[in-house]
């Protein structure tokens, strides 16, 4: 079953003649964890808020597959965007509320997952009380908490220290695991993108118009032992001759 599917997707800027996306096609299947990988400056923030449904394409289509009646998608961006005024649990019950939930139903709905997220005794806390990983936590939950369809992950660590970041790698490789989500994730990080994901997508041709899938093989569970492998090693390499092709033939800026 697919979660995600694009096809013959187009797009450009209307104050630019140049495409970011020439005639794309890709799908997602439920419960899988796909990470798309391209240098910076490529567009691929772009492709997101299509699926978001926030810029509107030239051409082809964008379909999701629905929870009930609704196309669910549930977003977490580079920065955590807490609320400051709302504390820990308000802020991840918000949409709960903007889908028709009274804010008792919702703040229950919520309080539910606090302990399973590591979130426990931070109820009634606010944003500025938190650390960075945990108002990321805090972040996931919020995007999760509707049982989205497909969540999208837009570079969620790399506002965070290397320390953080590895400790919160930890941990959503361990949540997705165990809650089998649908992920469509963009990183920089190729030891993260091969960590976490069931399959990555590089981009090879722009504009965005064909994307290698590579499969990541690699037994599960995983954890950090499992970067020191020879089959983790070789798939960096893989994706790293890659990139070096594509880099060297790069042109634009990040849309």
């Amino acid at each position: 079953m697919k979660a995600l599917e694009i096809k013959n997707l187009s797009f450009k800027y209307k104050d630019s003649s140049r495409l970011i996306i020439d005639d794309l096609s890709f799908s997602i299947d439920k419960n899988e964890f796909v990470t798309i990988i391209a240098p910076s400056g490529t567009g691929k923030s772009t492709l997101f808020r299509l699926i978001l449904g926030l810029l509107q394409p030239q051409k082809g289509s964008i379909q999701l597959l629905k929870e009930g009646n609704k196309n669910i998608i549930g977003y977490m961006p580079q920065k955590d965007s807490l609320m400051p005024w709302r504390n820990i649990l308000d802020n991840t019950s918000v949409g709960l509320e903007l889908n028709g939930y009274s804010k008792k139903e919702a703040r229950k709905m919520a309080a539910a997952s606090f302990e399973g997220f590591g979130l426990k005794g931070t109820e009634k806390l606010y944003p500025h009380e938190l650390s960075g990983g945990m108002r990321q936590r805090a972040s996931f939950l919020r995007a999760v908490v509707n049982n989205p369809s497909i969540l999208l992950l837009d570079e969620p660590f790399s506002s965070l220290d290397a320390l953080t970041r590895r400790k919160m790698q930890a941990w959503l490789l361990e949540l997705c695991q165990r809650e089998q989500n649908t992920v469509f994730m963009i990183t920089h990080d190729i030891e993260e993108a091969l960590l976490l994901s069931d399959r990555i997508l590089i981009c090879t041709e722009l504009p965005y118009k064909n994307l290698r899938s590579i499969d990541i093989n690699l037994k599960r569970p995983r954890n950090y032992e499992t970067t020191l492998s020879n089959e983790f090693i070789e798939l960096k390499r893989l994706v790293l001759n890659i990139l070096d092709g594509l880099e060297e033939n790069k042109g634009g800026r990040e849309e």
